[in-house]
């Protein structure tokens, strides 16, 4: 699709990461995605990264060949890589003078690329897929995409969504808010796909555990109305430039505590001329997948 080029800010899709940023702190959603405030890379996301590339690059190795120490041997030279294609990165670092802390944190990072193999074999696993971007757009013209790390398709069809987790698996009580992202996935290769995943499968590194859910149809239909109706917040918000701070236990990990109200703060001035860029419903079908 194409879409007349503009100088203010726009708005055109959702993503997992961001509807979720708007349902616990709508104030952070207008920063990163009104605003787009830069955020220093911190030394947890950074390994995730380096992590999921581990992962991601273990199934270009023949089956026999994904072991431990192949995946472990893979750490460094992916974190050479990020430095490579992210040089700010290096930052995390740079008052390590011995490399004694790059060291310990290479060393996390081999511990969670272990973790992995006491939860499968993936001498026993071909992903169908890996790093994918999925999208679709719903009938109200809102496009939805994200990135899935992986895609397990079984003889018959079925298939399963799996997401790799570096930090620690969820108390009872926020499974569902940890199964929001996956059921974005799911909805969207449903309608990719007419299938509903049989499995969505969270696989957390640190804590050697796994969560996995089933959803069906009627749920995702459930799910896609939220969606749209947090797409409907955004778009009243964004006209209106009422982005509420939400205070909570997360703030302490927030590059943008001292602009924010919450923490005595002023925002910036809300920039002129903000635009919602959703597909109209006249655009790609809601079952293809769509570009902006």
């Amino acid at each position: 699709m194409q879409t007349e080029e503009v100088d203010a800010p726009t708005v055109r899709s959702l993503s997992p990461s961001r509807a979720g940023d708007f349902k616990t702190r709508p104030l952070l959603y207008r920063f990163r995605c009104i605003d787009k405030l830069p955020e220093k890379p911190s030394a947890d996301a950074v390994r995730g990264t380096v992590v999921h590339s581990v992962l991601e690059r273990l199934y270009d190795l023949p089956a026999p060949e994904r072991t431990t120490q192949s995946a472990t041997a893979m750490v460094e030279p992916e974190w050479q890589r990020l430095l490579e294609d992210e040089p700010e990165v290096a930052g995390l670092f740079a008052d390590d003078a011995d490399g004694a802390r790059l060291a310990a944190w290479l060393d996390s990072a081999r511990r969670l690329v272990e973790g992995y193999f006491t939860l499968e074999d993936p001498s026993r696993l071909e992903p169908a897929e890996r790093e994918c971007l999925v999208e679709t757009v719903l009938e109200d013209g809102l496009l939805l995409r994200g990135y899935v790390d992986r895609l397990d398709v079984a003889a018959d069809g079925a298939f399963r969504v799996v997401d790799y987790k570096t930090g620690g698996a969820p108390r009872a009580a926020f499974e569902a808010k940890a199964l929001f992202q996956m059921k974005f996935y799911a909805l969207v290769l449903w309608r990719l796909r007419g299938t509903v995943p049989r499995q969505l499968r969270l696989i957390y590194l640190k804590d050697r555990d796994t969560l996995s859910y089933s959803p069906d149809e009627e749920e995702l239909r459930r799910f896609s109305r939220t969606l749209q109706a947090i797409w409907s917040a955004i778009v009243r918000a964004t006209e209106t430039g009422d982005f509420r701070a939400s205070p909570g236990p997360l703030c302490g990990w927030c590059d943008h505590q001292a602009i924010c109200p919450a923490h005595g703060g002023t925002p910036p001035p809300y920039p002129e001329g903000v635009t919602i860029l959703a597909l109209s419903p006249g655009g790609p079908s809601a079952g293809s997948p769509a570009s902006t």
